[in-house]
Parts: structure tokens; sequence; C-alpha cells
């Protein structure tokens, strides 16, 4: 489910964060489907209780999951997080364009690129 990179520089809750972001944009996680306990997923990647605590913390500061008092941490509704998240990558692609045509790139050998990924 939830594989760790020490070698990553970033820190080991961010990388649990972005999994578990990754998990429910692409629909793996449902809504309402129950998140695996602090301790259990502690247990299994054989991190600190603390480290996944911080991590569901961020993950219901960002809106993925909401707690249940008692029960545990469930995921959030997430169509409105992935268009969130659409209208972030447009505006990253939006950027990169721009980035490029002001490099020289043409506006062809851009469109040729973007179908290229298409296919």
């Amino acid at each position: 489910m939830i594989i760790i990179d020490y070698k990553d520089t970033r820190p080991i809750y961010e990388q649990i964060v972005e999994k578990f972001k990754t998990m429910i944009l692409k629909g793996i996680l449902k809504p309402d489907e129950q998140m695996p306990s602090v301790r259990n997923l502690a247990m299994e990647l054989s991190i600190n209780p603390n480290t996944i605590q911080k991590a569901y913390a961020e993950l219901e500061r960002q809106g993925y999951i909401y707690v249940v008092k008692g029960r545990g941490n469930f995921v959030a509704e997430s169509d409105r997080l992935l268009d969130n998240r659409m209208s972030d990558l447009k505006e990253a692609v939006k950027e990169k364009a721009i980035e490029a045509l002001e490099y020289g790139v043409s506006l062809e050998e851009l469109i040729v690129l973007l179908r290229e990924l298409d296919t």
C-alpha cells in the first residue's frame, strides 16, 4: 500500500500524505472508507505512530480525511478535491508552456508533445 523512500529528502510524514492524497484522488480509497489505524499503519511501516498522526492531521487539514471521534479517520468526499487538483495541474501546465514558449519552443511543438502524451 504505502512504501517509504528513505532516499527521498522529504520528511516521512510528507511522503505518507502524498501517497494517501494520490490514492484518494485516483479513487483507490473511496469516500467514507476507513483509513488504517495509526497504530496498525505505524507497525506496518515500522515507523513512529506520531509520524502517522502528523500525516493524518495534515490530510485532515487539507480536507482529504475527516475524524469520527472514537471510530477513526475516514476518507472525505473527493470530487471537490479532484477538481482543485485538476485546476492546479492545468495551471502548472500553462506555466510550463509559457516558459517553453519564452525559450523558443514553438506552439506547434508543444501541441505535438501534448498529443504524444495522449497515445
